[in-house]
């Protein structure tokens, strides 16, 4: 029976799924994410196993809206020069949402990137997105690239110290309830699902059956179902086609929420 592994370090790297968004705000205003979930169980778990050992250190480099060539150019060196034990990587379904994306750059970019971490942490940690042909419209014409770049970071997975999560495979992420309003980020109890995949595949006991549907949801009346798409288009449809247009991206100008390999829990 293999040991529970203990890491002393933690640092994420990536878009807004990294982030936290839209999972539930912290006192400093900043959102918790299932990153932050990995890094508070993985702080228990030092303290259960060493007492008055060193404290848990965890840095979070992601930011909403990046590329996968901003996620290398702005955060690949600050994370290699942290040194976390642990590290996670998830970054190109910005790209890939994207018309005329183009995936050979994304792959070098990635696998890059991915190489350099590995080659550092004890532990790299990648992602299988979540499959979007069930849950969102129009999904058809990014499929090809989202298996594509699925294949690539399998590829990547065959590493011995890389790990990948695959949510890619879990029906339960069909569910409304595990996103949030804008129906791109995840909802809290995503984020808590996401956290649980983590640690189970880093093999840490499980905590709940993670890939679990949630419970029957009640029937939505067809106007609540309606007057809820033209919140949604209203409210983050429409200045999502906006930033596209005009070239800006909900992450310009903001700072990662945890720059530096600090003690966790503060």
């Amino acid at each position: 029976m293999s040991q529970t592994p203990v890491f002393r370090s933690m640092v994420a790297l990536g878009d807004s799924f990294t982030e936290g968004m839209c999972d539930s705000i912290l006192p400093n205003g900043h959102y918790r994410g299932w990153a932050d979930r990995v890094a508070e169980r993985l702080a228990a778990e030092l303290a259960a196993a060493e007492p008055g050992a060193a404290e848990f250190r965890y840095a979070n480099l992601a930011v909403r809206g990046k590329l996968i060539g901003q996620i290398a150019d702005e955060q690949g060196d600050a994370a290699v020069a942290l040194g976390g034990e642990l590290v996670t990587l998830a970054g190109g379904l910005n790209d890939v949402m994207r018309p005329g994306c183009d995936l050979d750059h994304v792959e070098r970019t990635l696998g890059g990137l991915a190489e350099r971490l590995a080659a550092e942490a004890r532990r790299l940690v990648m992602f299988y997105s979540v499959d979007p042909s069930r849950r969102m419209r129009g999904s058809a014409r990014i499929m090809p690239q989202t298996l594509r770049l699925q294949r690539f970071v399998g590829e990547l997975g065959e590493r011995e110290n890389i790990t990948v999560v695959d949510l890619f495979h879990v029906p339960a992420f069909d569910d409304a309830r595990m996103w949030a309003e804008d129906r791109l980020h995840f909802s809290a109890e995503g984020h808590r699902r996401v956290a649980e995949g983590v640690l189970q595949a880093l093999g840490y006991p499980a905590s709940f059956d993670w890939r679990e549907p949630l419970p029957p949801a009640p029937p939505v009346p067809r106007a609540a179902k309606v007057r809820a798409d033209l919140r949604w288009l209203r409210i983050h449809v429409l200045p999502w086609i906006v930033r596209r247009l005009t070239g800006k991206s909900s992450g310009d100008g903001r700072l990662a929420k945890r720059p530096a390999l600090e003690r966790f829990p503060a």
